[in-house]
């Protein structure tokens, strides 16, 4: 299998190794001109949002974003396009993109249906089809909320905060039945298994604030995964487990290890998680925070949170800060793992022999690491640079 040979050469693992990762559920695999690897043993990598608005679309701002992502080292984009021409779209963005892609297919479904309750399960399936003879490698799939949730998160600050969850929540209070893509799971599954996609299990319920983590909603949502996820294995389709969300630093380590635990060790794909709330415009640091702490506790793959988070729809700039930060945190947490530490060592060894160049080529950004280098190097401290007092000793 190609993408098994060119996963394995990049993360410097044998194939055998992937194979028995994806045979147990631990790894899967992202499908794309440049396959992505996602699980146990592997690095933790990043994805980046994009897409477009009901009050803004545009195509070309959707490509540059794109282009933003994919040169900012993202490893996956999904496009998460709610206004315009969906198909359209989503078809233009996958021709200039060689990762994997992925979608929320649900968001086609309610716009073709014009309101969330009158979405057809057929429209819901249609969709999906649709989207996965596109190319489409992974898709979110908000199966697991379920009427007896419902109760339970309307206890909290904020009920709701996934989009997709939310046109759940509002067809299943208003038609008075059953989530759809829970109760006919099996027909998901079919479509996935003719067309090798990758299921993201959807967390409808993570919470949206420090107040809500770790409540009964969630858990209860991510019990309903657990199940789903041996569902899906049976079938011989491959998922991964969304998660929080907002949580405080101290949940942090105890949720990726309760999600591990009740998923049967299914790669975890968080969004953040941001710890704390108060920091609109800042979120791509208040995420790579959470990011970092959960990588190292075993989160596999962090969604992308850009500056925008909260306020409005990211910028070129924005997406590109997103993925940056998201960067470090899954760097940081691989680090903590015990891998891929090399870079760092080779940087230290640059700053030491005050080697400009190499220390720019090892750096995650070089362009920005040499726009903001001074002109005059060690324009701060002059004749007191450390390594011109005590200069390391040659090995």
């Amino acid at each position: 299998m190609r993408e098994i040979e060119l996963i394995a050469k990049d993360e410097g693992l044998a194939p055998d190794f992937i194979r028995d990762g994806i045979k147990k559920g631990l790894i899967v695999i992202l499908r794309g001109e440049k396959p992505c690897g996602v699980g146990k043993g592997l690095r933790t990598k990043v994805n980046a949002n994009i897409g477009t608005s009901p009050k803004k679309i545009s195509i070309k701002e959707e490509l540059g974003k794109l282009s933003s992502a994919i040169f900012a080292g993202a490893d996956t984009i999904m496009d998460l396009s709610v206004g315009g021409d969906i198909t359209r779209i989503r078809r233009r963005l996958m021709e200039d993109c060689l990762l994997p892609f992925g979608t929320v297919p649900i968001y086609q479904a309610v716009k073709s249906c014009g309101k969330p309750e009158n979405m057809t399960l057929s429209a819901i399936l249609e969709t999906i089809e649709e989207q996965a003879e596109d190319g489409v490698s992974f898709m979110t799939i908000h199966a697991g909320i379920t009427s007896n949730l419902l109760l339970l998160a309307e206890k909290r600050k904020m009920p709701v905060v996934s989009r997709g969850g939310s046109i759940l929540w509002t067809w299943m209070r208003k038609n008075k039945e059953e989530n759809p893509l829970y109760e006919n799971f099996d027909s998901l599954l079919k479509i996935a298994k003719k067309h090798n996609l990758c299921l993201s299990l959807g967390d409808s319920l993570r919470p949206g604030c420090l107040a809500d983590a770790t409540d009964e909603a969630q858990i209860g949502e991510l019990i309903n995964l657990g199940e789903l996820t041996q569902v899906a294995r049976e079938s011989g389709v491959s998922v991964m487990i969304e998660g929080p969300g907002h949580l405080p630093l101290h949940h942090i380590e105890a949720n990726v290890k309760m999600a591990k635990k009740i998923t049967h060790n299914a790669p975890l794909y968080l969004l953040g998680p941001l710890v704390t709330d108060i920091a609109p415009g800042y979120d791509h640091i208040t995420s790579a925070i959470g990011g970092a702490l959960a990588s190292w506790a075993g989160a596999d793959f962090l969604c992308y949170v850009t500056p925008a988070e909260h306020l409005g729809l990211p910028r070129e700039e924005d997406v590109k800060l997103g993925v940056i930060s998201a960067k470090i945190a899954a760097h940081a947490g691989d680090i903590a793992k015990g891998r891929d530490r090399e870079q760092d060592d080779r940087m230290s060894e640059a700053r030491a022999s005050l080697d400009w160049k190499k220390q720019r080529d090892f750096a995650l950004d070089p362009m920005k690491f040499w726009a903001m280098k001074e002109k005059e190097p060690c324009s701060m401290c002059g004749n007191y640079c450390v390594f011109k007092t005590v200069p390391p000793q040659k090995k």
